[in-house]
């Protein structure tokens, strides 16, 4: 049986999220460990140059499923196309599944939502080495403003990381100042359940998205209030929202959502709060979306396992990996250079996409055109003389 390609790895439990570790203090201290192991004689990896790591929450939740519920850490390495064959960190957190995440922009760490809390963790406690299989005190880390609020379905951070956003199955909308956890909103009926949250790059709004609608809240130092309602149209269904920037430095907000016909992005003017426009991208259901940071791709990863990169001022699809994974696609994110993207799934796989450059991939399209233009030419001209349709010339 052939091996896998290195940018597809199996990591043995379903992964539910993916984000980047931040810079700094924790790529430096992953590089040291990295060191390390190099000067203790085992195999070195790729250069730190081109080396970013990525975190994945997953398992096989309670019950007896044998999977164990755990946080990932594994290298990415964008110049080889390559993921690590096995992770870096397997820190076990108990019996409860890690089932959403949010990353703090710095070093403050990362929160899990649990069935019924939500727990941080700083990178310290998730790298310190440990025993296998070594498990954490299942009190460690909850927060306690968020303590048995039932399952949170998502979890998001502003870009500075002193706003923090939770949204529940139930419906509840919580925002908090960080890390002081002052409340800026307590809404309980904000939607029938929250299945997506997205700030704006400046912060000032907050769009929380579930059922038929959309909510935007715009978000102060003092509290936080609805701006606008965005509703469907005909038979869409919202899957998830995110806030970027065009190709002119315009905000805008991406809404994926689903129809009889396939999966469509919708994009949204922030100042009249506006539909500009809506793309049919395929006949596939969008499962995971997310947009890179430069906004100039948009990622989508089906149910089918397909993921697609999409050029967001065309509306394109400019790479298709089909089959990408064996079932739907959970979540991806594109690297903070948006180079890359990941991509995850319930199959317990973690897919590397990097994008390939614009300039390549067109110029070859155009000398192909070229070249069958010439080819075509010739072919009728020498068709045309042998009919006598062209006078040949005389000697």
């Amino acid at each position: 049986m052939a091996n896998p390609p290195a940018n597809m790895q199996t990591y043995g439990v379903p992964i539910y999220a993916a984000d980047w570790v931040p810079e700094e203090i924790v790529r430096s201290k992953i590089d040291k460990d990295q060191k390390k192991s190099e000067d203790d004689g085992e195999s070195s990896s790729s250069p730190s140059s081109s080396r970013r790591y990525i975190v994945l929450p997953g398992g096989g939740g309670g019950g007896n499923s044998g999977i164990a519920n755990v946080i990932l850490i594994c290298g990415v390495d964008l110049e080889a196309n390559s993921l690590s064959e096995e992770p870096l960190v397997r820190f076990v957190v108990g019996t409860d599944l890690p089932y959403r995440m949010a990353v703090h922009s710095r070093e403050g760490g990362l929160i899990c939502a649990f069935s019924k809390s939500c727990k941080l963790y700083d990178w310290e406690t998730i790298m310190r080495p440990r025993e296998d299989n070594e498990v954490v005190v299942e009190a460690e880390g909850v927060i306690t403003e968020l303590r048995d609020v039932g399952q949170q379905l998502a979890l998001a951070f502003n870009q500075e990381g002193s706003v923090l956003a939770a949204g529940g199955e139930d419906g509840f909308l919580r925002v908090f100042k960080w890390p002081s956890m002052e409340s800026l909103l307590n809404e309980s009926q904000a939607h029938a359940s929250v299945k997506s949250l997205t700030f704006s790059e400046s912060g000032k709004f907050l769009a929380s998205l579930g059922g038929p609608l959309c909510r935007v809240w715009e978000v102060n130092a003092a509290a936080a209030a609805a701006v606008a309602t965005l509703s469907r149209e005909n038979d869409e269904t919202f899957a998830s929202c995110r806030f970027s920037v065009d190709s002119a430095g315009n905000e805008v907000l991406y809404i994926a959502a689903n129809t009889g016909r396939g999966g469509s992005i919708i994009t949204w003017d922030t100042t009249t709060w506006r539909r500009r426009r809506s793309k049919l991208i395929r006949n596939n259901s969008i499962s995971a979306f997310n947009v890179s940071a430069d906004g100039k791709l948009l990622g989508i990863g089906t149910l089918e396992g397909d993921v697609l990169i999409i050029d967001s001022t065309r509306m394109q699809p400019i790479q298709v990996v089909r089959k990408a994974h064996l079932g739907l696609v959970t979540a991806l994110t594109f690297s903070p250079d948006s180079r890359g993207l990941v991509s995850v799934s319930f199959d317990s796989r973690v897919r590397l996409t990097v994008i390939e450059p614009k300039g390549e991939k067109g110029g070859m399209r155009l000398w192909v055109v070229v070249l069958l233009f010439v080819l075509l030419y010739i072919v009728s001209y020498y068709f045309m003389e042998a009919k006598g349709m062209i006078r040949q010339k005389s000697p």
